[in-house]
């Protein structure tokens, strides 16, 4: 990536461990020359990132429920208080009743479906919200994370699907909202990967092996590879793209039926 993002600030949200596509991502930025602020949830995840925070020269983490206004608020405004501004936001925060996410979509309850679409989409407007002030002098990005589960039928995937379907409906009209200003909203979608988040879904192992034996590059993303396509979306070098879903798939996402061995 070589010096692409030197001079630039940005926050990222949803680091849980260092096989994260959080991580991946933030791990690209930082070797691009980036400075990082993070957010976690939660005392346990805090303990966990503060090391990763620190192999990448960043001192800053804070505690942050994308579902409490406060701590959102709170969160926010430290970060305002340390950077007046910021050249970009990684989004990577998604949530459901992992019980829901196994069996018929059609068992989908009325709480888990209003929660998961709140943590899983609705977030994004609340920390746009939040970040447009420390964007918009300048321009920016904002990016988030999504699955092809948002528009074709992935079993097990079930409310999931919905909410990124919500989430890519919301980059579309963030991007319109904020261009005038020179903000750039993007999401980014990897195939299937060995995550804590993607592990809840049941049947994981399979989708995982069969995405990876009939994709047309016959391989899973990485999270270098997830990072690599943040940092251009991030840098000067994606100044024109916003709006977008980039698919970071080895290609699956273009298929119609799986490869003639395989059938």
């Amino acid at each position: 990536m070589g010096n692409t993002m030197e001079g630039k600030r940005g926050l990222i949200m949803g680091v849980a461990n260092d096989r994260s596509i959080a991580w991946g991502i933030a791990k690209a930025m930082a070797e691009a020359g980036a400075e990082l602020a993070f957010t976690y949830q939660g005392e346990a995840f805090g303990k966990r990132l503060e090391p990763l925070a620190e192999s990448v020269g960043s001192d800053f983490t804070v505690d942050c429920d994308v579902t409490d206004d406060a701590t959102l608020d709170r969160a926010f405004a430290e970060l305002g208080e340390r950077w007046p501004t910021i050249d970009f936001l990684v989004h990577a925060i998604a949530y459901s009743d992992k019980s829901e996410l196994t069996g018929r979509f059609i068992n989908t309850s009325r709480d888990n479906f209003k929660h998961s679409l709140d943590i899983s989409a609705y977030s994004f407007i609340e920390v746009a919200r939040r970040a447009y002030p420390l964007m918009r002098e300048h321009g920016g990005t904002m990016l988030t994370l999504t699955y092809q589960g948002s528009n074709r039928v992935v079993p097990n995937y079930n409310v999931m699907g919905v909410a990124k379907a919500a989430l890519e409906a919301t980059t579309r009209y963030l991007a319109n909202d904020l261009g005038p200003d020179g903000i750039r909203v993007n999401a980014i979608s990897p195939g299937p990967m060995k995550t804590l988040a993607g592990a809840a879904i049941g049947g994981a192992r399979k989708t995982y092996k069969h995405t990876e034996a009939n994709a047309p590059l016959r391989s899973n993303a990485t999270l270098e590879a997830v990072g690599g396509t943040a940092v251009w979306l991030a840098s000067d070098a994606g100044a024109f793209t916003s709006g977008e879903v980039i698919h970071v798939d080895g290609g699956y996402h273009v298929l119609g039926m799986p490869q003639p061995e395989n059938l």
